[in-house]
């Protein structure tokens, strides 16, 4: 089976002209599993460390970077390392610039649990913004609720702001030379409990899915797509 990667917006459809078009955008996806007891980079379901997110694009799960949205010196934001009372661990997927972010799949495979020492779990709750967000903070896109239950999480009613946010991705990396610039969705776990720095164990097991829409910035300019190609 043959696989290619390249650049640019997909359309796909076999009408593109007149008035029964039939042409869209496909669906595309990234997809990375964690397990909070995996701390070995470069397996699977590694799931990061203290201050340290993991690259959902590899196929093995190794360390990432999220970095400062709209900068061009490429400074990594500082993810806080591991207290009593937070722990933060989390996934950064790159995307094309401008992307409709369709929805995030949140698949908890087992809850989150703090065992040893005087460690004790408050809550567990998911954060999807172009940054890392700290605990009870406002992401980009998506949340959830606190999570409490084995199965696939329900996002948070939606605002204004971040319905117009995920259907247009942000510039959050400024690449150099003409390269194609970035979007980051950062998908942060933020965990709050006491005693957490006595823990002897850190255990749950999350599937995450980004669904996304590669928007075309040429379609309705008839200079760029002069031959039957206009949405």
């Amino acid at each position: 089976m043959a696989r290619s990667t390249f650049d640019g917006p997909i359309l796909s459809g076999d009408n593109r002209f007149g008035p029964l078009r039939n042409v869209g955008s496909p669906l595309l996806a990234q997809h990375v599993d964690i397990s909070l007891a995996n701390t070995t980079v470069g397996t699977n379901t590694y799931s990061g460390s203290s201050g340290v997110f993991v690259n959902g694009g590899t196929i093995q799960n190794v360390s990432g970077v999220v970095y400062t949205p709209g900068t061009t010196t490429y400074a990594p934001v500082t993810i806080p390392a591991d207290t009593a009372t937070n722990v933060y661990r989390g996934v950064v997927m790159y995307l094309p610039t401008g992307c409709n972010l369709d929805g995030v799949n949140i698949d908890c495979q087992t809850v989150v649990a703090v065992a040893g020492g005087s460690a004790s779990l408050s809550s567990a709750t998911i954060y999807v913004s172009n940054n890392y967000t700290a605990a009870a903070g406002t992401p980009t896109y998506f949340s959830t609720g606190a999570i409490s239950a084995v199965g696939r999480q329900a996002l948070s009613t939606f605002t204004g702001t971040q319905i117009t946010n995920q259907s247009n991705t942000s510039v959050d990396i400024i690449q150099p030379n003409g390269q194609a610039n970035l979007s980051q969705v950062v998908i942060t776990l933020a965990i709050v409990g006491t005693g957490l720095d006595t823990r002897t164990s850190l255990t749950g097991a999350f599937s995450f899915l980004a669904r996304y829409f590669q928007n075309d910035p040429n379609i309705g300019n008839t200079t760029t797509y002069p031959f039957g190609n206009l949405d």
